[in-house]
């Protein structure tokens, strides 16, 4: 497995990136070898899977909460569940999550719901970024032709508060039309895959801070620093004031692990370009307490229905 990446402050300029993700792979769990990849089979065939009574529960994760609640359900007295939680792959060195593990992609509705066929699934998890939309519709759909519950863990969005200059964008594709009238020294904290989007803007200066290196197409003038969070507050101020970042454009993530950056961008009177997150796709129950997980694994609350609160 590749060692994990350079820590806070080793930067690679935009000449010196290495352009190309990580590879993916399947693992079936703790000590297991990888398959093919993303486009295997789908592991042991019709038969395998829980002992009858014992739920499987199958987290989409690659977030902080799918990785807490896979912990939480390891943790419980006499393990009532078996817990798999399925990575993407886009990470070269993931941090994988107690239970077992898969990485790579399903092939589609249709490949997501009969992996859950073969292997018995009986409630399905999105705790996906809440930015990955194509994969929640795919859940969603998955969920629909197999008839397994879906309940979507989502993060909280952020709210801005008194002091911060927050300009909302409905896209990646309206925040690129909208930066040059806000500044020329942006902090690029939308992640590496959407970096195309700013491709076509030659005039401002980009900081990107990212574990693994970008794909091209990258804006011309473009510093990638790698580094893995959570990085905090002090950490944040001075990178704000080292690099002279004049504005700071991310994505409505939610979570308090990335937030240090809002408040140094408030305390340094920098405005804050913010693409809001899409919506959970329609009927899917959406929570952001690990309580009301437990509260509907355990079939206290409705498996499915509209997002509450």
């Amino acid at each position: 497995m590749p060692a994990d990446p350079p820590g806070p402050g080793s930067a690679v300029p935009a000449s010196g990136i290495s352009w190309g993700a990580g590879p993916g792979a399947d693992r079936g769990g703790p000590g297991t070898a990888p398959s093919a990849g993303p486009d295997a089979a789908p592991g042991p065939g019709p038969g395998t899977g829980p002992a009858p009574g014992r739920p499987h529960v199958l987290i989409l994760g690659g977030t902080t909460e799918a990785r807490r609640l896979a912990e939480a359900l390891a943790a419980e007295d006499a393990a009532p569940y078996r817990v798999t939680t399925s990575l993407a792959g886009r990470v070269a060195s993931p941090v994988l999550p107690p239970g077992e593990t898969r990485i790579g992609g399903f092939g589609g509705p249709a490949g997501l719901a009969a992996w859950i066929a073969v292997h018995r699934v009986t409630h399905l998890i999105d705790a996906t970024h809440p930015f990955a939309e194509r994969m929640s519709f795919n859940a969603a759909e998955a969920a629909a032709l197999s008839g397994v519950p879906l309940l979507a863990l989502r993060r909280p969005g952020w709210i801005p508060g008194p002091g911060d200059d927050w300009h909302a964008a409905a896209s990646l594709a309206e925040a690129a039309d909208l930066l040059p009238g806000l500044g020329s020294r942006a902090f690029l904290t939308t992640g590496r895959m959407g970096l195309h989007s700013f491709a076509h803007l030659t005039e401002p200066w980009f900081l990107v801070r990212s574990v693994d290196p970008p794909d091209a197409p990258a804006p011309p003038r473009l510093e990638v620093l790698l580094a893995r969070g959570p990085f905090t507050l002090d950490d944040e101020r001075e990178l704000l004031a080292r690099h002279r970042i004049d504005l700071l454009v991310t994505k409505d993530s939610g979570g308090s692990a990335t937030a240090p950056k809002l408040t140094a961008a408030r305390e340094a009177g920098i405005p804050v370009l913010v693409v809001r997150r899409p919506p959970v796709p329609e009927g899917v129950r959406q929570t952001g307490s690990l309580a009301e997980v437990r509260d509907w694994l355990s079939g206290r609350i409705q498996p499915a229905g509209p997002p509450t609160g």
